[in-house]
């Protein structure tokens, strides 16, 4: 009886030629894509020689539902709810973009209230965002603590977003040409007390980090993305502008009447795991800044366009009480609100980058086509070129920095 097993020599042919082939001295691991630091079902194929990285393919698609092609078959309003689940750490900001894709697309004008309110929930859905992923990013590389201030400050908005759209997480609170509902009695003032308290608890918080020891070795120097490279790759949003490049859509193609509010564009130097931190940190800060300006000349009147009568379902009383209402509204439903012929494509300034939407209508209440331009997916495309001569333990830093969403990269 020997320790050792002979194998037969067929089967050890099969065994051979099973056996994947890899140049000397390297190993394939795969990462993801139920790994805690990928942020999702992200998959990172990576060949390693050591604990270098010498090659890594990212894997998407796991949470594909096809968001365009359900696009394509409902009508415009109908399509809002699929919104929040593209990035869903802001779906108020994904409604809005959506929403002013159609409204160019029908030559809808909103009015001045409804363009402060859809201001005030995107900065709001800013900073939830950037503390979801600065607290993520925390945890990645070993800062407990932050977390768990992160999302204390997080559970005070998701109570102001229940007040506004009666829903914490899936909000569909933008409408086309308007919003669902005008803001509640004394909402504003309550959203102005949490700046008030926000601002000093934040500058607590990026203390944890900013000069710490531990953050700095794990994310000064990593993950360095060269301005040519950024922008050749399509990055957008923080991580375009931790690299140098000041590109802001609310500055550089304003919209929803950004051109009125007075902020700065945080930019990096190195474009490493420690600028984009250090810009989102500082996008928080100018968030604060724009909504203290939008609540203190808070406009009245309509919080909808007049001519969206075509698009707005009518009141429910009117619907119950007048068949003229009834008749509107079933049409509506059944058929949607009717757009004229054309395309448009209108991208937003969100929190993980430019947010777009590309529309072809043929006329009629479903679009004939829908692509969205997901920040996400454009901003992990340049994985396998950042991650290529790092060590294994900084592609969790890497990651963590890139603070992206696979909902919204799969779509």
């Amino acid at each position: 009886m020997t320790d050792e097993y002979t194998f037969p020599d067929n089967a050890a042919k099969t065994a051979a030629a099973a056996a994947p082939e890899f140049p000397p001295e390297t190993m394939s691991i795969s990462m993801g894509p139920s790994h805690p630091s990928t942020h999702g079902v992200l998959r990172l194929q990576m060949e390693l020689d050591g604990e270098i990285v010498t090659k890594a393919d990212p894997v998407v698609g796991y949470l594909h539902r096809g968001d365009e092609k359900i696009a394509e078959n409902m009508t415009y309003n109908q399509f809002v709810p699929y919104t929040d689940r593209l990035d869903y750490l802001a779906p108020l900001a994904n409604n809005v973009a959506y929403a002013i894709a159609v409204e160019r697309l029908a030559r809808l004008e909103v009015p001045p209230r409804c363009q402060a309110i859809r201001v005030i929930i995107s900065e709001m859905a800013r900073i939830s965002s950037h503390l979801m992923g600065l607290g993520a990013f925390g945890i990645d590389v070993g800062a407990w603590t932050v977390f768990l201030y992160t999302f204390t400050e997080r559970e005070k908005l998701y109570r102001l977003f229940e007040e506004l759209t009666g829903a914490r997480f899936t909000t569909s609170y933008t409408r086309i040409g308007g919003v669902a509902r005008d803001v509640p009695e004394g909402w504003p003032d309550r959203v102005n007390a949490f700046c008030d308290q926000f601002l000093p608890i934040l500058e607590e918080t990026l203390a944890l980090l900013t000069r710490n020891k531990i953050f700095l070795d794990r994310t000064a120097g990593i993950g360095a993305i060269a301005r040519e490279d950024a922008i050749a790759y399509g990055l957008t949003g923080p991580n375009l502008r931790g690299c140098g490049v000041p590109l802001d859509l609310r500055k550089d193609r304003p919209y929803s009447g950004y051109e009125q509010y007075e902020f700065d564009v945080p930019v990096g130097a190195r474009g490493d795991c420690y600028d984009r931190y250090l810009c989102r940190g500082e996008e928080m800060r100018q968030s604060v800044r724009i909504l203290k300006q939008a609540l203190r000349n808070f406009p009245g009147g309509e919080w909808y366009a007049k001519d969206a009568k075509r698009i707005f379902a009518p009141p429910k009383d009117k619907i119950l009480t007048s068949m003229e209402e009834l008749i509107q509204n079933f049409m509506l439903v059944t058929e949607g609100p009717q757009m004229p012929l054309g395309e448009v494509y209108f991208e937003a300034e969100n929190p993980k980058g430019a947010l777009g939407f590309y529309i072809v209508s043929k006329g009629g209440g479903v679009p004939w086509r829908l692509k969205i331009r997901s920040p996400s997916f454009c901003n992990l495309s340049i994985l396998p070129k950042v991650c290529v001569g790092a060590m294994i333990a900084d592609i969790v830093s890497i990651l963590g920095s890139f603070d992206f969403v696979m909902g919204e990269c799969d779509r």
